[in-house]
């Protein structure tokens, strides 16, 4: 199990980021954590998880949905949290 903050910069507000997101760590399964967009214009993740399925979102993360343009993806490792709930849309 792993944990992995991210922070996505880029045309990554109002082109469904946050949802198509959600729906990737759905399909993918055995993720748990939260996406939310940033009041400065970047989109928040925070994913714990089997080390596999967590590195399929980061590559999702690193492209996004069609509209999207990611132009820097900051990732921190954390530890893997214990009250962390099924993945979610904040």
């Amino acid at each position: 199990m792993i944990c992995k903050h991210l922070w996505i910069s880029g045309r990554v507000q109002g082109v469904f980021f946050r949802r198509s997101t959600f729906k990737r760590a759905q399909k993918i399964g055995q993720l748990s954590g939260w996406v939310k967009n940033l009041s400065d214009g970047r989109v928040e993740v925070l994913v714990a998880g089997p080390a596999e399925q967590v590195e399929q979102l980061l590559v999702y993360c690193r492209k996004g949905p069609p509209a999207a343009r990611v132009d820097q993806l900051e990732i921190k490792s954390e530890s893997p949290g214990e009250n962390l709930n099924p993945f979610e849309i904040q």
